[in-house]
């Protein structure tokens, strides 16, 4: 999937989650905090291609991503993986608290938000032709539907004109449907 079929799934899925299990408190700089976050969530797991979108947002990031496409070796390797998900989540969890002030952002927000960026690219690859090497380092990939010819081309017209724009209804259905939840959540980082 492109970088901004990744960008909108995960903000979906952050609004989904949020609406289901809204914090109990919120201020408007974790809320920021939260959006970031999930945004770069849903990039890092092409952290492995010097063509992210998010070594862009970096000074130095075209060397940088030159450095880490060298490191994992080739496209969707251990970015993809459980295990790249288990290490990401426990790098955050240590790094995070170091980087943020807790006083006033709540940094167990901002990691869950960088969580369900990253499922949702996870998510969303698995649908593509190329699958998910999950159990990375073993070669084995997942993918749906099983055959692979049946799964999406990255790019190309099923992407942009069947699953982004289903991904902006369902965001504007699910607005609608759940505004008081939204608007209550809202109201708890006083925008």
């Amino acid at each position: 999937m492109t970088s901004r079929t990744h960008d909108l799934f995960a903000f979906a899925s952050l609004v989904t989650v949020a609406a289901y299990y809204p914090p109990a408190s919120l201020n408007l700089i974790t809320a920021a905090a939260c959006l970031v976050g999930n945004i770069i969530g849903s990039l890092i797991p092409d952290m492995d291609q010097a063509t992210n979108r998010l070594w862009d947002l970096l000074p130095g990031g075209d060397y940088l991503g030159k450095f880490f496409k060298k490191l994992f070796l080739s496209h969707r390797t251990l970015s993809h993986s459980f295990i790249g998900f288990f290490l990401l989540y426990h790098l955050l969890s240590w790094l995070l608290p170091k980087l943020l002030n807790s006083n006033f952002i709540n940094v167990s927000l901002v990691i869950s938000a960088v969580m369900i960026g990253l499922v949702s690219h996870l998510l969303l690859d698995a649908f593509t032709e190329e699958g998910l090497p999950l159990f990375f380092p073993l070669t084995w990939k997942i993918g749906f539907p099983p055959l692979k010819e049946w799964r999406i081309k990255t790019g190309k017209w099923f992407e942009k004109f069947i699953v982004f724009p289903v991904i902006v209804i369902y965001l504007f259905l699910f607005f609608i449907n759940n505004k008081g939840v939204i608007i209550s959540i809202l109201k708890l980082s006083k925008f």
